[in-house]
């Protein structure tokens, strides 16, 4: 099915589901995807990270970002959040730190009121400078689609080897001051079937959610085309379903159809 870029450092404002009015930040290639997973939901398409060496600079999304948050000041445009997606894992950049410093100056000074997101894979924290950063914005919306290993291998496809261990281990940095968001879906995949909402996955996924209890947790399924035809969004009621049993824990959840 067809997929897509985003061709711009900054792009929007646009309407996201989860988050409001959102000036999103693409600090990867803007003609190809770079991330350490290779997610067969992502609407992004496959992954390239051969083209790792096109980042824009530090300089240039400040510039960027500054331009456009003026225009949008002019304009009197609404600004619910500047939220760093774009064609990959952000945090991959390796001058996100400073990137996130010079984002909440330009934030101060022209929308105070707005949010600073970030939308990230969790496999970049096991570096202290992703973490503080991260610790830095207002919503650190961290990624386990799954509490089983070989789901994650199935549905992120990791570009290095990464298990769930090692995540949950990571997420413990941020002691519950963190969203936690994951993809629930269903079809099949190179011949094998994929469903992360069965009471096996769910059972699993809530025993790491009572263990990390995050502020917050996302549950969404797939809304747009992915590069795996096989896949099929999970109906509303049963994403309500599981979050009714995430909610049990006191939760916050926040659940996209």
């Amino acid at each position: 099915m067809a997929t897509f870029l985003f061709d711009e450092i900054i792009f929007g404002p646009v309407r996201s589901r989860r988050l409001g009015a959102s000036l999103g930040v693409n600090l990867l290639p803007t003609k190809s995807k770079v991330c350490s997973f290779d997610c067969i939901y992502c609407e992004c398409g496959w992954t390239n990270s051969a083209d790792s060496k096109k980042l824009p600079t530090r300089d240039e999304v400040r510039e960027h970002m500054q331009a456009r948050l003026v225009k949008m000041k002019f304009d009197a445009d609404n600004l619910d959040v500047i939220t760093f997606a774009g064609n990959g894992e952000p945090t991959l950049h390796p001058s996100f730190a400073g990137i996130i410093d010079d984002t909440i100056e330009l934030r101060d000074e022209y929308f105070p009121d707005a949010r600073i997101a970030v939308l990230s894979n969790s496999t970049m924290l096991h570096k202290s400078k992703v973490v503080n950063a991260l610790l830095k914005v207002d919503q650190n919306i961290l990624k386990l689609d799954s509490g089983i290993d070989s789901t994650i291998q199935l549905l992120n496809q990791p570009h290095a080897s990464i298990t769930v261990d090692k995540i949950v281990e990571n997420l413990h940095q941020f002691k519950g001051n963190f969203i936690l968001q994951t993809m629930f879906l269903r079809g099949t995949y190179k011949g094998k079937t994929m469903d992360n909402t069965t009471d096996i996955e769910v059972k699993k996924w809530l025993s790491i959610v009572k263990e990390l209890m995050p502020k917050e947790i996302m549950v969404y399924t797939i809304a747009r085309d992915t590069p795996v035809e096989t896949l099929i969004k999970v109906p509303l009621a049963d994403l309500e379903a599981i979050a009714d049993q995430a909610r049990s824990l006191g939760i916050l959840v926040q659940v996209s159809g």
